[in-house]
């Protein structure tokens, strides 16, 4: 029984590849001590590896059944169960930022990283280019606004999450495709390709922005508290 807990620890740290225990262990401590160097502390750990496990999640765990396939979905419609947990990235987000400031960063960079190990590289690649736009959002209205961080969060979030979850869940649904050994036609020099599979849908894609949204909603609130009792500056990034 030992060896068999001892076995499924390394395949998860490993993600079923045994052989790369030591670089991935030695990468992992070099991880901590970024990290750590830089003023993360509990929160920054548990985004670095959240983001990882959510994109792992999404090629793992099986998804709920929304619609069978018809003629208007011919691949039928599902639900991710952790598509309604995906608010809480945005939520520790903030708390890392309070630890770290603008080396916040940094742990996404890492986050990033680690997806493309753990998860699929199409899933990996949608989850970078959604992260960076929601950044860039978060960047711009302060750099151009100076508006309060609470009204900061409500507003970069309200802008950003229709855009990078389309560009999640498009990626999903690529990955998806590509390790069901489909190929990628582009039917021209410039044309995209068209995910035409049953995670790209409406009712995930609410249910996303729902998700993060409310995560959102509850860091404004929290910080709007502090920031009337001053506790901490409107202004601080």
């Amino acid at each position: 029984m030992l060896i068999d807990f001892f076995n499924g620890i390394v395949g998860a740290l490993t993600n079923s590849n045994p052989q790369y225990l030591l670089p991935v262990c030695l990468g992992l401590i070099a991880s901590f001590y970024v990290i750590h160097r830089l003023g993360g502390r509990t929160w920054a750990f548990i985004y670095v590896a959240l983001i990882p496990f959510l994109n792992w999640s999404f090629g793992v765990i099986p998804e709920f059944t929304v619609a069978q396939p018809n003629e208007t979905f011919t691949r039928g419609l599902s639900l991710h169960p952790m598509t309604v947990v995906t608010g809480l990235v945005f939520v520790v987000r903030d708390f890392v930022q309070r630890e770290m400031k603008q080396m916040v960063l940094v742990c996404m960079a890492l986050a990033i990283g680690w997806s493309f190990f753990y998860a699929w590289p199409v899933i990996a690649i949608a989850s970078g280019l959604a992260f960076a736009i929601s950044e860039f959002f978060d960047w711009l209205l302060f750099t151009f606004t100076k508006y309060r961080l609470s009204t900061r969060i409500l507003l970069s979030s309200a802008v950003a999450a229709p855009i990078d979850t389309t560009i999640f869940l498009y990626g999903a649904d690529l990955a998806k495709q590509l390790n069901a050994g489909g190929t990628l036609d582009f039917g021209g020099p410039f044309s995209m390709p068209l995910a035409d599979g049953n995670t790209f849908h409406i009712a995930n894609w609410v249910v996303f922005i729902i998700g993060k949204m409310v995560g959102a909603v509850v860091v404004s609130r929290v910080i709007r508290g502090r920031e009337d009792a001053g506790k901490i500056s409107p202004h601080e990034a």
